[in-house]
């Protein structure tokens, strides 16, 4: 952790919804041991800020603009490897919060989390660095741990190709704009449905985008 000079957490807020922003600020400001030291309203903003100011925490919406959030995980591990990431979301999706812890996120909080459940919830994860926290609902937890796992990840291919179908290209559309075989295009899908037990083409999006493989739609 790089605390500032005071000895403050330095937090990043990540979310496209300005006022929410602004009232998190106010909230965590007001606490002698924590400092919003940026804010941004899309995920490339975001990165940005966290390349800069390499913060102790990031609080990052799950929906923020420049998704799908998993790259923008990645993206902050990658430049800021000691960054704890919690993720928001009014959504507590039990396959959506399982895929964001497999990916190094350090806790899940349903947006309707109290003020007092927010910043102990920062203070856990910086306390040491295995601890994880969780503030959704019961029956997330309960189906989270009583389900299969997802894959960890789609191909780069697979995900391009559900990216398309996520826009409703046709199999016939996605190969030329891929400029690969409409059969090639089928296989690959095969291969989604299989990884995501989807039995459709929107089945298959609606799942890759719950979970952050892919941005959601409108």
């Amino acid at each position: 952790m790089r605390p500032d000079r005071e000895g403050r957490l330095r937090i990043v807020l990540i979310d496209d919804h300005t006022l929410l922003r602004e009232l998190v600020r106010e909230t965590l400001d007001m606490e002698p041991d924590m400092a919003v030291v940026g804010d941004a309203g899309t995920g490339s903003a975001g990165i940005l800020c966290c390349k800069s100011e390499q913060p102790d925490v990031v609080l990052l919406d799950m929906n923020v603009p420049d998704g799908p959030a998993v790259d923008i995980v990645d993206a902050i591990r990658s430049i800021s490897p000691g960054t704890r990431i919690l993720i928001v979301s009014m959504r507590d999706d039990s396959a959506q919060v399982r895929h964001m812890l497999d990916r190094g996120v350090r806790g899940y909080l349903n947006k309707a989390v109290s003020r007092t459940d927010l910043v102990s919830s920062i203070r856990a994860v910086c306390a040491d660095d295995v601890r994880i926290v969780l503030h959704v609902s019961a029956d997330a937890i309960t189906h989270m741990v009583s389900t299969p796992n997802y894959p960890d990840t789609l191909t780069e291919r697979e995900l391009e190709i559900l990216t398309l179908v996520s826009k409703a290209m046709s199999n016939r559309q996605i190969s030329r704009r891929l400029t690969i075989a409409e059969g090639t295009v089928k296989r690959h899908l095969g291969t989604i449905f299989t990884k995501l037990d989807a039995r459709s083409r929107l089945e298959a999006v609606n799942k890759a985008a719950s979970i952050g493989l892919i941005a959601r739609r409108g």
